[in-house]
């Protein structure tokens, strides 16, 4: 089965860390990575941190300067390393990349993990 699967959530402080991890599971060749999203309480869901087409990051506003998205294209990986966390930072956070693969091409999303950042 060709699936996303985060990990990496949890519970934390404000001002904390947490270290969120996207994998690509099953028979695929590669993943065009488009990034992390989150969804927060409420809310429709956002773009927090993208690769661009140019092979550029972005982010959110609100996230610039604390957060960083990365990617480990051998293991077929994406990274958010999130610090000093702020509880608007709280929801749901996917991951989406468009998977190549030998049966499966197609923007794909992960299932999600939960970030909840107390004050």
């Amino acid at each position: 089965q060709v699936q996303l699967v985060e990990s990496g959530g949890g519970l934390v402080q404000a001002g904390e860390s947490l270290r969120l991890s996207c994998e690509a599971s099953g028979r695929i060749f590669s993943v065009d990575w488009r990034g992390w999203y989150r969804r927060a309480p409420g809310n429709q869901r956002e773009e927090v941190a993208l690769f661009t087409p140019n092979g550029e990051t972005s982010y959110v506003d609100s996230v610039k300067g604390r957060f960083t998205i990365s990617r480990d294209n051998t293991k077929k990986m994406i990274y958010l390393q999130m610090n000093s966390l702020r509880p608007e930072d709280t929801g749901v956070y996917y991951c989406n990349g468009f998977i190549i693969g030998p049966t499966y091409n197609g923007g794909t999303w992960g299932q999600g993990t939960q970030v909840t950042v107390s004050s």
